[in-house]
């Protein structure tokens, strides 16, 4: 069984649906981890070191998806990529069905098994798989960050021997 990820085409997209620790337990299982080149840079994450963990590196994205069972994305991949896949292939990521579901039965057509992350229960059992809950936390986190940027004043209460700097009203 071959996993694949390939290199998200948002420009603006930051993440990989696979980082190296997870990388190191599926090869740990026998699976077969292809990564196409560059996939990793917007995280932070160079070829050599999915390569470190024993993923196999290519460029060459048709091959990839020829040889791929399970595709697994960040967001919807394009119709190219989809029209690359075997029949049987299974894809993961977040697939937007409810919002777009003209875009499943084109997946349905293709005879692909998809599994859209954002339907996943949110469940105590599913909580390790509850993609939702961590993009909120990290939208939350950023949020605050892009704030602060913008205010002209600090946001905590801090207390020093010079005084105190009450917490802003926001």
């Amino acid at each position: 069984m071959q996993i694949t990820v390939l290199k998200e085409k948002d420009a603006n997209e930051a993440r990989v649906a696979l980082v190296p620790e997870s990388v190191k337990k599926l090869v740990a299982m026998n699976v077969s981890v292809a990564i196409e080149s560059g996939a990793g840079l917007p995280a932070s994450i160079n070829d050599a070191d999915f390569e470190a963990v024993g993923a196999t590196i290519s460029a060459d994205r048709q091959h990839l998806l020829a040889s791929t069972d399970i595709l697994l994305a960040v967001n919807r991949p394009g119709d190219d990529a989809l029209a690359g896949l075997k029949r049987g292939a299974i894809l993961v990521a977040f697939l937007r069905p409810l919002d777009e579901p003209k875009r499943m039965e084109e997946l349905i057509s293709r005879g692909l098994t998809a599994f859209a992350i954002e339907l996943i229960p949110r469940t105590t059992r599913a909580q390790s798989m509850d993609g939702l809950s961590s993009m909120a936390t990290i939208v939350g986190y950023k949020a605050v960050l892009m704030a602060a940027e913008r205010m002209p004043r600090m946001f905590p209460m801090l207390t020093t021997a010079a005084g105190t700097v009450p917490p802003a009203r926001v």
